[in-house]
């Protein structure tokens, strides 16, 4: 994903606290833990998800209050026609236990 340079302190606002109704949904769909990091040089975003399935998560995107968050981030960074964040999926290439 990627913010706006001019937009990360106020990307930055609207997260902390994140709203109470998101995060309950985020549980709800198995997300154990969530967080999001700054490439400050690119203002690009990774975020790191740890879920309980595939299927829960991609239903997240299909709630009510997700299609909210998206609308009320939108003014923020880079978004496809339906406010989605645009995202990119990274490819996996080292996993040490």
């Amino acid at each position: 994903m990627k913010v706006y340079e001019d937009k990360i302190e106020e990307y930055t606002k609207r997260h902390n606290p994140i709203w109470p109704e998101l995060k309950e949904v985020l549980k709800n769909h198995g997300v154990r833990n969530y967080n999001i990091f700054l490439d400050t040089e690119s203002c690009f975003l990774f975020g790191y998800a740890e879920i309980e399935s595939e299927v829960k998560w991609n239903q997240i995107a299909n709630t009510p209050i997700c299609r909210e968050w998206w609308n009320y981030m939108a003014d923020l960074m880079e978004t496809n026609e339906d406010n989605s964040p645009v995202s990119t999926d990274l490819e996996h290439l080292f996993y040490m236990k």
